[in-house]
Formats: C-alpha cells, sequence, structure tokens
C-alpha cells in the first residue's frame, strides 16, 4: 500500500479549481458550529439569531456551504458574538 502525504489543505488535494475558498468557508463554518456548541443553542435558535433557515444552517455545519458567502458567514459570526 502506498501512502501520500497531503497538504495542509484537502480541497487542494481533492483537486477542487476553489480549494482556498472552500478551506476558508470550512474554518468558518468550525468555528461557527464551536460558538453553537459553547452557547449550547439548538439549531433553531441558532437559526433564528443569525437570520438563517434551520435547515439552512443545518447543512452549513454539515459542509454543505455553497450558496453562502463568506460575508454571510463572517455576519452569522458576528450575530453569535464570536469573531
Amino acid at each position: 500500500m502506498e501512502i501520500e502525504e497531503g497538504s495542509t489543505n484537502v480541497y487542494v488535494d481533492l483537486g477542487r479549481p476553489d480549494a482556498d475558498e472552500m478551506l476558508i468557508k470550512a474554518r468558518l463554518a468550525a468555528r461557527i458550529g464551536e460558538i453553537i456548541k459553547r452557547r449550547r443553542l439548538t439549531q433553531v435558535e441558532a437559526a433564528d439569531v443569525i437570520g438563517m433557515p434551520q435547515p439552512k444552517l443545518s447543512g452549513l455545519l454539515r459542509g454543505q456551504f455553497r450558496g453562502v458567502s463568506e460575508a454571510k458567514m463572517l455576519n452569522c459570526l458576528a450575530r453569535l458574538g464570536g469573531t
């Protein structure tokens, strides 16, 4: 079995043309999830705070952040009180 060491960006390793953007969004989504967990919010409560439908938030937290801009994600962080 041959093992190849990956880079620090899994999206680069997968050959994604938008790898840098995807990594930034993944990190933002992880931070949003951490704050929600730390504040012990349900997804419904968190969605209300950030002004996003709960199903969209659920998808974002599971890595489905296509169609959600970095600016929107930063706004979500600000509304949650995170930086």
